[in-house]
């Protein structure tokens, strides 16, 4: 694994998952306990604003848009409206083109993380920012944070789903090579990169696998830095055509199982599973059992999970009762925020492989294991929990 460079280690100080050195903007003010009142009275009128997946994506915006919807059922007062962006370099003018029509809008992916001006301006309006924080508008450089008080901005540890499904991968293979699939080299999908590397070489080194992490020169990704992180990147989320084509091209380089993070794009990559032989992919963000279906078989072997829609409800609730507290916060296996697929008739993994993990999931929800992320100091080949 490369090495991250010393001025990447530098930016990793405003934009690493724990979120240390932000600033609390002074712009904001707090939330208005008549807009609580009034909301607990009439509901809350939300929209969440997504990538061109859109929210039937079946992975990441979905499974925010399924946390908005298990809101709505306890509070059917309450409305949403999705609303999909087909351009991602127009991600924050959509929000700003709509902000005055709701009372919440949630915003999925690291496109929204320019929102800051807008909900400073608007500080009688609640946002929800998943897998990115607020960017500093003051920073010249584009990578500075900021916390804003009226946006709860979550970031998951994706590095811990991605461990968990290399140990599964690793331990499931016939072939001795397996393949991690990305969208484009956002931090969330460097973490699963990562992690899934890590949790290969973790049970090369004490489960007795010999597993190999397959990549295509090709499709190698460049993150938010410019600091290339190799792997495998489509380019996009919301591109199932080259999705194919990437899968395609590793399952004729031997990989049988593929884990498979990159959106609608990811979908692709399942039909090219489908079409071959013995290959099997591990899902992402949510449980995708159901599009592993093949006929009277499966190609999914477990999902990596992110739990997305449980903390989107928790700070829509939040709203509501009047408790709300905006900032930014990154998300852990101690508060059930990541995690797999381990329930019978959900996934296929064996016996053995299912008592590692459940092991592996202990260690790493204890810190045990500290699998490393994208801007981490650590890399796949000194991670704690390696030793």
């Amino acid at each position: 694994m490369k090495k991250i460079l010393a001025l990447t280690l530098a930016i990793v100080l405003v934009l690493s998952l724990a979120a240390c050195g932000t600033k609390t903007a002074t712009s904001a003010t707090d939330t208005p306990a008549a807009t609580e009142s009034a909301a607990a009275e009439t509901g809350l009128k939300i929209a969440i604003v997504t990538s061109p997946s859109g929210v039937d994506d079946g992975s990441f915006n979905q499974n925010n848009y399924e946390g908005v919807l298990s809101f709505i059922a306890a509070h059917p007062e309450s409305t949403v409206t999705p609303i999909q962006e087909t351009d991602m370099a127009n991600a924050v003018n959509a929000v700003a083109d709509i902000v005055a029509d709701y009372d919440v809008i949630v915003v999925p992916g690291y496109q929204f993380g320019g929102i800051t001006t807008i909900a400073q301006e608007n500080p009688d309006k609640y946002f929800i920012l998943v897998d990115s924080y607020p960017s500093d508008p003051a920073d010249s450089t584009g990578v500075a944070t900021i916390e804003v008080s009226n946006i709860y901005a979550m970031q998951f540890a994706e590095q811990e789903s991605g461990f968990f499904a290399g140990i599964a991968a690793a331990m499931e293979t016939t072939t001795g090579k397996v393949a991690v699939v990305n969208g484009q080299a956002y931090p969330s999908n460097v973490n699963y990169q990562y992690g899934f590397e890590a949790g290969v070489k973790y049970a090369n080194a004490k489960l007795g696998t010999k597993a190999e992490c397959v990549e295509l020169a090709t499709y190698s990704g460049t993150d938010v830095t410019g600091a290339v992180v190799g792997g495998n990147y489509i380019g996009s989320f919301n591109d199932p055509d080259t999705g194919k084509i990437v899968g395609a091209a590793l399952i004729a380089e031997g990989v049988d199982i593929l884990f498979v993070a990159a959106g609608n794009s990811g979908n692709g990559v399942f039909t090219a599973a489908k079409e071959a032989t013995g290959v099997k992919v591990i899902g992402c963000d949510v449980d995708q059992y159901d599009d592993g279906a093949n006929g009277d078989t499966n190609v999914v072997l477990t999902s990596g999970l992110k739990n997305m829609a449980v903390n989107v409800e928790r700070q829509l609730n939040a709203i509501l009762d009047g408790t709300f507290k905006g900032g930014n916060f990154t998300l852990y296996a101690d508060t059930d925020s990541t995690g797999y697929v381990s329930a019978e008739g959900r996934q296929q993994c064996s016996e053995a492989t299912l008592t590692a993990l459940a092991a592996a999931y202990e260690a790493v929800k204890a810190g045990t294991i500290v699998p490393p992320s994208n801007f981490s100091e650590t890399t796949v080949d000194n991670f704690v929990g390696l030793e």
